[in-house]
């Protein structure tokens, strides 16, 4: 089993919400009623672990949900499952077992996990998706809620055509894309001397926060240079079956050197 991606909660900005890693986890155990709604030519089950304060939770989801099949199809296209599972966990330890276990600090900041069970990308199949939601998911604001769901849902649509050591910076930099409005980059923000990098990802709080903007705001400087399909281009070229790393896809697909992409990216980053 596979955790496809991971969003962080921000305790300080709560709408700025974004994901985390690719780990093997532990398989939590499941027994509750589903429930199935389906938003247009899909159908999306939904399972709650936690009583009441879940299916709270899911009534929110399932009231989002068509927003965000929306903006993933606006973006990577209609070919996908057509099925959508989530969870919602009813505990932190059902939780960590669906985003694969380790200490409870390095969850504490996560809001969501999209899990695999088994990815073919050969055949771009993938078995055993599923959305899962961390209790305190519950207490989110609406807008926060839509971002979460929709940057899920992108990993859930692209999880065939991803394969297992992509990079993960530029995964969730796609996501954020897909799923967060635009807002201005912060005046005091330090321009970065090197492209995100994966380890960035990996410490909970303020630098991961700070990791995930910075792969968030390339992603957004790739849509507005080069126009939001470059960007699609660019996510298969450095994370699809026969990817090729960072710089060769820079060229390839955007026809820029790494010390113009990061040049260009610095430049947009100061406008």
């Amino acid at each position: 089993m596979l955790v496809a991606a991971a969003v962080p909660f921000d305790a300080v900005r709560e709408s700025r919400i974004r994901p985390a890693q690719l780990v093997t986890p532990a398989r939590s155990q499941v027994s509750a009623l589903t429930k199935s709604i389906t938003v247009g030519d899909r159908t999306v089950r939904l399972l709650g672990l936690g009583g009441a304060a879940s299916d709270r939770l899911l009534s929110r989801v399932a009231s989002t949900m068509g927003a965000a099949i929306a903006a993933v199809e606006s973006f990577w296209g209609v070919d996908w499952p057509r099925e959508i599972s989530v969870v919602a966990a009813g505990t932190d330890e059902e939780f960590r077992a669906a985003a694969g276990g380790g200490p409870a600090s390095q969850w504490a900041d996560i809001a969501a996990v999209t899990v695999v069970d088994r990815v073919d990308p050969v055949r771009r199949v993938a078995v055993g998706q599923r959305i899962v939601f961390a209790p305190g998911a519950a207490h989110m604001s609406a807008a926060s809620l839509r971002i979460v769901l929709a940057h899920e849902l992108f990993h859930y649509a692209a999880r065939a055509d991803t394969v297992a050591d992509a990079p993960r910076w530029l995964t969730e930099g796609v996501a954020d894309f897909v799923g967060r409005p635009p807002a201005p980059v912060p005046t005091d923000t330090l321009l970065p001397m090197a492209l995100p990098t994966d380890s960035d990802l990996d410490v909970p709080g303020a630098q991961r926060s700070l990791a995930y903007d910075r792969a968030w705001w390339f992603a957004r400087f790739v849509a507005d240079a080069f126009g939001p399909p470059k960007l699609r281009d660019l996510y298969l070229a450095t994370c699809g079956i026969r990817h090729a790393d960072m710089a060769a896809a820079g060229q390839d697909v955007l026809g820029t050197s790494p010390a113009g992409l990061l040049t260009r990216w610095q430049q947009w980053l100061t406008h």
